[in-house]
C-alpha cells in the first residue's frame, strides 16, 4: 500500500498547486487558502508509469477514501489488460487465442472494440495487435535496432484485422487469425484506466479533481474560482519549460511523444511509437502531439494514432470522432 502521509494534505499555496503534475502535464489552479476546501493528492507507480490522483474536498479522510477507490480502478484495469501479466485477459489471449477462443471480461472487450474502431478509422495507423513487434523493439533495453528481416515480418500487415471479437451466451471471446498477432493496449489502456478512476471519484460525489497517469489526464470540474483547470504541456526539448497551455474542465487531454523511451544508434534516434506500415519507430519532425477529448480513452487512442501523421490527415481522422480535437504538435 502507498503511504498516505507521503504528501501532506493541507491548504496549499499557489506555488504548490502550480507544481501539481506528473509526466507530460503540469496543472495550475488558484490557491485554496481562503476556503475550507483542501487539495488532497497521492501518487503511486502503476501501468509502467506514475499515477497521481488529486481531489478538492473539505473532508481529508473522505477525500482519501475517494482516492483509494480511484486507485483500485487503475489497478483493476492493469490486472485485466497488461500484456506483461500472464493472468490478465490480454496475457491469456496472447498465449492461447491463436488456438482457441479466450474469454475476456466485459471491460476488456469494451477497450478491444474501441481499439478496433480506431484501427479501422485510421487505416491501421493505430493497431492494438502489434505486441510482438513492440516486444521485438523493446526500446527500453535495446542499444541497436533488430535485424531488418525481423522488422519486415510486421510491416504493413494490418494485424488488427486478424483479431476476432465475438459474443457468446457465456460472454465475449477473442481469437487470433494470424500467428503474428499479440495484443498490446499501451496506446489506449491508460486512457481507459483514467476514465474508470474518474467514474470512481464521481461515484463518491467528487466534482473537482484530477487523474493523471503519465501522459493521460482528466480534469474533473473546475478550479476554486469556477474557471477551468489550467493545464501546461511540458516541452519535449526541456521538461522544465512549457510548450503550451490549455483550459480543461470535465475533459481529457493526452500526449504521445518520442522523447521518453528511446535509444540512439548510428546517429539515428529510435523510440517506442511504432509505425504499423513499416514496423519501425515513426519518423517525424514533431516530438509530441496533444489531443483533447470527452473521454481519456479516445484522447489516448487519438494521440497514439495521429503521432507522426501529416496535419491534414490527422485532423481528418479525429474529425470522424465526436468530441475529439488536436491541440497541437511540437
Amino acid at each position: 500500500m502507498e503511504r498516505r502521509d507521503s504528501i501532506p494534505s493541507r491548504h496549499p499555496t499557489r506555488r504548490e498547486v502550480v507544481a501539481l503534475g506528473i509526466g507530460a502535464f503540469v496543472v495550475a489552479a488558484v490557491p485554496l487558502a481562503r476556503s475550507r476546501q483542501r487539495l488532497v493528492r497521492r501518487t503511486i507507480p502503476i501501468m509502467g508509469t506514475l499515477a497521481e490522483v488529486a481531489v478538492v474536498h473539505r473532508d481529508e479522510s473522505y477525500a482519501h477514501g475517494a482516492i483509494d477507490a480511484a486507485f483500485a480502478e487503475l489497478r483493476l484495469v492493469e490486472q485485466r489488460m497488461s500484456r506483461y501479466l500472464d493472468t490478465s485477459d490480454v496475457g491469456r489471449a496472447n498465449a492461447y487465442a491463436m488456438h482457441d477462443g479466450v474469454a475476456v471480461c466485459d471491460d476488456t472487450a469494451l477497450v478491444l472494440e474501441a481499439s478496433l474502431r480506431w484501427a479501422a478509422a485510421s487505416d491501421g495507423a493505430f493497431d492494438p495487435c502489434l505486441g510482438r513487434a513492440i516486444a521485438l523493439w523493446d526500446v527500453g533495453h535495446r542499444s541497436e535496432p533488430p535485424a531488418e528481416r525481423e522488422i519486415r515480418a510486421f510491416a504493413g500487415r494490418g494485424l488488427f484485422r486478424a483479431l476476432d471479437i465475438h459474443s457468446t451466451p457465456g460472454g465475449t471471446r477473442v481469437r487470433f487469425e494470424d500467428p503474428a498477432v499479440a495484443i498490446d493496449l499501451g496506446g489506449i489502456g491508460k486512457g481507459h484506466g483514467v476514465d474508470r478512476a474518474v467514474a470512481a471519484l464521481r461515484a463518491w460525489g467528487i466534482d473537482r479533481g484530477l487523474v493523471n497517469v503519465g501522459g493521460d489526464l482528466y480534469a474533473l470540474g473546475t478550479s476554486e474560482d469556477g474557471d477551468p483547470w489550467e493545464v501546461g504541456i511540458r516541452s519535449p526539448a526541456d521538461p522544465r519549460q512549457l510548450s503550451g497551455r490549455i483550459a480543461v474542465s470535465d475533459e481529457a487531454v493526452a500526449t504521445s511523444g518520442d522523447y521518453l523511451q528511446q535509444f540512439v544508434h548510428a546517429g539515428r534516434r529510435y523510440h517506442h511509437l511504432l509505425d504499423p506500415a513499416t514496423g519501425e519507430p515513426r519518423q517525424t519532425s514533431a516530438h509530441s502531439v496533444t489531443v483533447r477529448a470527452a473521454s481519456c480513452l479516445d484522447a489516448d487512442a487519438a494521440a497514439t494514432a495521429v503521432f507522426g501523421m501529416e496535419q491534414d490527415n490527422a485532423r481528418a481522422l479525429v474529425g470522424r470522432f465526436a468530441d475529439v480535437a488536436i491541440v497541437g504538435a511540437v
